[in-house]
């Protein structure tokens, strides 16, 4: 189930890592009124399925992703909470399986020229390049662009305000995903006066 449509026009995915689910809400608010639409919250954390339950109940006008998804079962806890979308860090047939079976649209991670292709067979033409940085960076983006032209990336991983435009810059990056956007200090203290005006500059950087 390929993401591709679905996050079609996205630039900017905050990636979410949330401790407390009672902050979960007021987050999402503040990231749809900068004018982020879409949400990954990642399943690192207990609170993870709760904040997205919670997301998806109370602000309907937030595209709300499950990220980390590492096993089968997540994939169908995920779609109970309303999840429209999920990611993971890398991919597994049986994991690739269950999400086509389920019908989730899907954004698979992958680190390789031999990972992308393999994806690209099972038509994921929206992959997540991961760890970004570690991974290559740019350079092996641009490297891989005319071998495998098919396959559009999502990176995330070791990206900042700083190097978000030069991914954004590449032909083949569909858009980028960080945690630079909602530092886990500033959600843990509540301060979402800051995270507004990183997800502000975060969208003026999608336009």
């Amino acid at each position: 189930m390929d993401a591709s449509k679905l996050l079609a026009g996205a630039k900017i995915v905050p990636v979410v890592v949330i401790d407390d689910v009672d902050k979960a809400v007021a987050l999402a608010e503040c990231l749809v009124a900068a004018g982020l639409r879409i949400i990954e919250v990642t399943l690192r954390t207990a609170a993870g399925l709760e904040a997205i339950e919670r997301i998806v109940d109370t602000v309907p006008t937030m595209i709300v992703g499950a990220g980390s998804i590492r096993s089968v079962d997540q994939v169908d806890a995920v779609m109970q909470a309303g999840a429209r979308f999920g990611v993971a860090p890398g991919a597994t047939g049986r994991l690739l399986n269950t999400v086509d079976r389920a019908g989730l649209p899907f954004v698979p991670g992958a680190a390789t020229a031999s990972e992308m292709m393999r994806l690209l067979q099972r038509g994921y033409t929206l992959q997540k390049f991961f760890p970004a940085e570690l991974a290559g960076g740019i350079p092996f983006l641009k490297a891989v662009a005319a071998p495998v032209p098919e396959i559009r990336f999502m990176p995330t991983g070791g990206i900042s305000a700083e190097l978000a435009p030069d991914y954004l810059a590449l032909n083949n990056v569909a858009a980028v995903g960080g945690s630079w956007i909602t530092p886990q200090g500033l959600i843990e203290t509540g301060d979402f006066e800051a995270i507004a005006r990183l997800a502000a500059d975060a969208a003026q950087l999608g336009m």
